[in-house]
Formats: structure tokens, sequence, C-alpha cells
């Protein structure tokens, strides 16, 4: 069975793996049809994701069909088209057992701790399956990435007329942007490629963008745009340190800062800045199982729209050598699609 497997930073290979054995109790056995690169992906090869482990075949935003069941499993049948949660929980520990199974102790993710779904077929926990009679493969691989700024969204809470800044307008800040919106807040994106911030405002009518240019120029324009109070709550989407130390910076008194960007460098900061305005810094990690029935909800009454996400779209043979290019901001590209079967 084909496979493509990153070998270590920056060298993915061809690679011919045994078929999946037959599923389990509570396993399904699934075609991987359309993979979503996402920014875990760009880590792992780059050599920048904390949780990676190499070797590794990748692929964990995905969508599937269901090509047979094991005992026990209830919830989808075979055809079933599907979306992955691909968060595997142990169900015993602490946070699983207050029903965080999003940070689970022993918390394994396909594709970044065990091997995903860059290959033709995967057998996957059935309770791990979301499925949909109406979207596409592609719709379906969304679903994750948009499951990431929808827990990330509920971590800093906003209020209708809370003014929000989201830093970073790659797919984890726009994905944060799409539920940051339905909650009625005055939503400020910032991010230091215009043409991001561009699509920001054609797509989504954001009400404000501040360019980051590091000279201190878009403190100024907070002030203004905030009367001066600064952001109920900011989310940093850039898993750049030096961005999630300088976020401090823009948080209103006893306002909230959410990191959902990971990084491997320390972050670092003085003291007062966070102590003085009483302030709460959170961790997103993941998403919740509740996020992806809402997300497919969202996508099937027409709430979100998913046809901008897509930008690029390759298949399973050409995807090494495309790779390289979705790591750079130029590309343009917002979230790219495999093709796998």
């Amino acid at each position: 069975m084909r496979a493509i497997r990153l070998e270590k930073p920056k060298h993915f290979e061809h690679i011919d793996i045994a078929e999946p054995n037959s599923p389990g109790p509570g396993q399904c056995l699934v075609r991987t049809h359309r993979m979503g690169i996402c920014g875990t992906d760009y880590g792992g090869y780059l050599g920048k994701m904390p949780f990676f482990k190499y070797p590794r075949i990748p692929g964990h935003e995905l969508g599937v069909e269901v090509l047979e069941i094991g005992e026990d499993v209830t919830n989808v049948t075979v055809g079933d088209h599907c979306s992955v949660e691909p968060y595997l929980n142990c169900g015993e520990c602490y946070a699983c057992r207050k029903g965080n199974v999003n940070c689970c102790a022993d918390a394994k993710t396909i594709g970044v701790m065990i091997d995903g779904g860059l290959c033709e077929r995967l057998l996957v926990r059935a309770d791990k399956l979301h499925k949909s009679e109406e979207l596409t493969f592609e719709q379906l691989a969304l679903v994750e990435t948009l499951g990431i700024g929808c827990h990330a969204t509920d971590r800093g809470a906003p209020k209708k007329g809370d003014h929000v800044m989201i830093i970073g307008a790659g797919p984890i800040g726009l994905a944060t942007l799409e539920f940051t919106r339905l909650t009625g807040a005055k939503i400020t994106m910032m991010d230091m490629v215009e043409p991001r911030l561009d699509f920001c405002k054609a797509t989504y009518g954001v009400d404000h963008t501040v360019v980051f240019r590091g000279d201190g120029s878009e403190l100024e324009q907070i002030i203004d745009i905030t009367s001066g109070d600064k952001y109920a709550i900011v989310t940093d989407a850039t898993g750049n340190h030096h961005s999630m130390a300088n976020a401090l910076n823009y948080v209103a008194q006893t306002g909230t800062l959410v990191f959902v960007g990971i990084t491997t460098e320390n972050v670092s900061f003085p003291h007062p800045p966070m102590h003085k305005p009483e302030m709460t810094i959170k961790a997103s990690r993941n998403a919740l199982p509740s996020d992806f029935a809402r997300i497919i909800g969202l996508i099937e009454d027409g709430t979100i729209d998913t046809k901008p996400w897509i930008t690029h779209r390759t298949n399973f043979d050409d995807m090494i050598g495309e790779f390289e290019t979705y790591t750079k901001p130029e590309s343009g590209v917002i979230k790219a699609i495999v093709q796998v079967s």
C-alpha cells in the first residue's frame, strides 16, 4: 500500500507499507480521500513542531470513507463519509475524566505521535469518526482545522461588542476568526503579510486590520481602534515566540491572552505587564468532539463557507515536490489539500 513518510525534517519519501489488519472491536477501516496540510505538518517538515516524532506518516486533517467496521460499531456504517477527530485519548486520566479529552495526559494525535492518513487506507477508532451525508471529502478534511479555531475561541470566550485581536492570519488564525465573528465581537486581525489581511477584509469584512512592522506603530493604531482600552481577548495563532511574548502589550486590563500556536522556543516576558492588568493567560490545545459535530452542521447550513479556504490542491504523486513551496508566505497558500485516492 502506498504512503508518504517524513523521514526527518525536510525529507519526505514515497514508501510501501503493509495493508492494515481487519478492524477489531470499536475500529473501522477507512480510505483516505483527502488530506489537508496543516501548520503542524509544516512544523514537522521544518523541524519546529515539539510533538512531532520521526519518521512519521503525517496526515490528521482527513476526509475519509468507511470501508469496513468492527464489532460494536454503531455510529457509522460502510460507505459513510467522515471527518476524523485525530486525538486519541486514554479515557482514564484527570483530563479525560473531566471531559477534556482534547488534552489527555497520554494523547496520541494521528499523524503526529503515531502514523497518520497520508496513505491509502488506515484503521481508526470508530468513536473518532464524524459523518456527514452532505459534505465533500475536501470539506470533511477542513473540519479539524476549523475545530482548532472553534476551541481557541471558546477558550477566550468573547462576548458581543468585545474588542478581540487575532494575531496571525494563517489557517489557525482564520479558523479562530470564523468562530469569533459568530459571537458579535469587534475583530482586529494582525499579520506581517498584507495580502493575508486583504483576504480577511475582502472575505470576512473584519472591522480592522493591523500590519505588524515591529516599530511600535501598531500599538498606536491599536489604541486608536479600541479608544485606549486595548483588547478584551488576544489570541496568538502565530507559533512565533517573539510574537507570543509581544502579545501581552495588546491585552486590556483584566483581559485574556490565548496561545493557540505552538513553538519549541521559550516564551519569556517581564512579569509586570502581565501582573499589572491582572491578565489571564491560557493555552488552547486541539478541539473537543462536540466541536466536530457543530462545525459539520455549520458548513452544512451555510454558516461557514469553505470555498475561500482551499487555495492550493495537489495529488499524491506530486505532493513531495510541491510541499516546500507551501511553507513560503509568498505562495499565498491558505489551505492546501492532497488528493490521496
